[in-house]
């Protein structure tokens, strides 16, 4: 990473008698997709801004098995977890922090019957607790007065009920928040849920992802702004779809924080 960015491995810190507050599990999206990539970084420019004590487990991370569950292989599923649970029990890992609602709702709540209980937040949850913490501070700058609209990823909305940390943040920026007609509970999904995000999709009239992103033009925001690599994706092929590339931008609520901020 180029931007000086500080990011200890578990390994590292453990080599050096350290227990870092905070384990930020990457995810596969964060790690390897070069979109998902500008997620990441921005949320660990957070994390240095704040000087949060955290580190990653690089090579030692391993798909949390969301993908092989939902697509109904339960014995890969739980090879998979159980493997990055030996992996963070032996780091006595107590806390963590993901940028991935899928690899969020896995470790929360599907993690606790295998061995693996942690303390699990979301990253927009924790960002607003640094907030409330006073170790990070947010006004407008470029966001100020503009429109965005928030799009609740399913396994980070209706899953987990967690509605309000990415709208406070959104409010945060001095900007105009618009609902979509279908948002909060009644949420549309993105369409990638499910494993669908590596697949081609049924035969139908029309994707899931382009009907979402026309929830969202409705709104007529300068900003789709979502909580998820996967929501990021579709929603993202939505706007070329609709060739609104130049018109509307999708960020990650860490990168309008980060960017906020030139951090």
């Amino acid at each position: 990473m180029s931007e000086n960015l500080l990011v200890p491995t578990m390994s590292e810190m453990m080599a050096q008698g350290k227990q870092p507050d905070v384990l930020f599990w990457v995810g596969c999206a964060g790690s390897f997709d070069d979109r998902a990539k500008k997620i990441t970084k921005a949320f660990v420019k957070i994390l240095n801004s704040a000087n949060v004590s955290f580190a990653v487990l690089g090579t030692e991370e391993s798909c949390t098995g969301d993908p092989a569950k939902r697509a109904g292989n339960e014995f890969l599923f739980q090879m998979q977890a159980v493997t990055n649970i030996e992996v963070m029990n032996s780091y006595e890992v107590k806390r963590i922090v993901t940028a991935c609602p899928h690899c969020f709702n896995t470790l929360k709540n599907e993690y606790p019957e295998l061995g693996g209980n942690y303390e699990v937040l979301h990253h927009t949850e924790f960002i607003k607790s640094l907030l409330n913490e006073g170790k990070l501070t947010i006004e407008g700058g470029q966001f100020k007065g503009k429109r965005i609209t928030f799009h609740d990823p399913c396994y980070l909305g209706r899953a987990n009920n967690i509605y309000e940390a990415p709208r406070e943040l959104i409010q945060k920026l001095d900007a105009e928040l618009v609902e979509m007609k279908r948002s909060r509970a009644n949420g549309l999904c993105c369409g990638a849920g499910g494993a669908q995000m590596f697949k081609e999709p049924e035969k139908g009239n029309k994707d899931i992802n382009i009907e979402r992103t026309e929830d969202a033009l409705a709104t007529q925001s300068d900003i789709i702004a979502a909580g998820c690599p996967f929501c990021n994706t579709m929603l993202t092929d939505g706007i070329k779809h609709k060739e609104k590339e130049s018109d509307v931008k999708i960020y990650d609520i860490a990168e309008l924080i980060a960017n906020a901020h030139d951090l």
